[in-house]
């Protein structure tokens, strides 16, 4: 096998690995791509010097083995430079988040499903929808997955029981009241998801710190049960200046008092979308394809028409017969 064959082999599998491994910060590397374009340089100069002398259809074979190699190559040097990294996708219930290059996701309501699977919707013009659930999805050029997040759910009361309304004045949904706890926090070396939400009528800001259900077990004595998760309220006035007994712990969803406030909070599984950028789909399947069949012109070729007639090859001819 000739070093252009072997160079652009080597080109289809690692961009073909990119799709399959998806990913991995490796592809992302400069050092990586030069080696790829290198590759693809190796495979253009080895046909070249390959198809001196051959026969109409040894150069055809060989011409479309270097135009696969070339577009497979380009597809992916383009994702390695180019492509955005590893990126995950966070938004409430109900909400629809824009992506650069990508589309448009639309979250679903709740987290519950008929198959027990919360989706996420891709929106694309001139695309049909796409459900994007916990198996991978390849949607052209990036590989979607939903994953599982902990949200909580918060309810906020005054003294008589009346229900208030929340508000996050910061987060990506105003009105929601679900919290997406996308920032960390250390509490007693613990790192910790936490977000905030305002309660306007009560004009209370509250802090809300999620604990997991191990991280509860430490908090017993204020009601957590094993395997219970947790939700940390911490109450401040309208200007975020502490409060006298402002800091109570809701834990498996039980309401707790803080603040001169009723707090519940619940906690719940909620799908994110991973995105990881790989090679586009079509383009890399087209230039497979036209790659194997130049191999395969090659291959059935008769040997004896169809020897590539380079002086290196007549030498080893000359040599062999003697």
């Amino acid at each position: 096998m000739t070093a252009f064959v072997a160079a652009s082999l080597l080109v289809a599998v690692a961009v073909l690995v990119e799709i399959v491994l998806p990913g991995r910060a490796l592809y992302h590397a400069g050092w990586y791509n030069v080696a790829l374009a290198a590759l693809v340089a190796v495979a253009v100069a080895g046909g070249r010097r390959a198809g001196r002398g051959g026969t109409r259809r040894a150069r055809a074979a060989i011409l479309a083995t270097l135009a696969g190699t070339a577009v497979v190559g380009a597809a992916g040097i383009v994702n390695g430079l180019l492509a955005p990294d590893n990126q995950t996708i966070v938004g409430a219930p109900g909400q629809r988040v824009r992506v650069e290059s990508l589309g448009t996701l639309a979250f679903p309501l709740s987290a519950a499903s008929a198959d027990g699977d919360a989706h996420v919707t891709l929106e694309r013009p001139l695309h049909f929808p796409v459900s994007v659930g916990a198996r991978s999805r390849d949607v052209g050029s990036f590989i979607l997955r939903a994953i599982d997040r902990s949200v909580v759910a918060v309810e906020a009361r005054d003294a008589r029981g009346n229900r208030l309304t929340i508000t996050q004045p910061t987060g990506s949904a105003f009105l929601s009241p679900v919290l997406l706890m996308q920032q960390r926090q250390t509490i007693a070396g613990m790192d910790l998801p936490y977000d905030s939400f305002d309660v306007p009528a009560a004009r209370r800001v509250v802090k809300a710190v999620l604990f997991s259900a191990a991280q509860s077990a430490l908090f017993v004595r204020g009601g957590a049960q094993i395997g219970e998760p947790s939700v940390l309220f911490a109450v401040d006035d309208e200007n975020e200046r502490p409060l006298p007994r402002a800091i109570g712990l809701s834990a498996g969803g039980r309401p707790v008092a803080a603040g001169g406030l009723i707090l519940r909070g619940v906690v719940e599984t909620f799908p994110a979308v991973e995105a990881f950028a790989v090679p586009n789909a079509l383009a890399t399947a087209l230039g497979t394809l036209v790659l194997l069949g130049g191999l395969a012109g090659l291959l059935t070729r008769d040997d004896r028409a169809y020897v590539p007639q380079d002086d290196a090859s007549l030498r080893e001819l000359d040599a062999f017969g003697r």
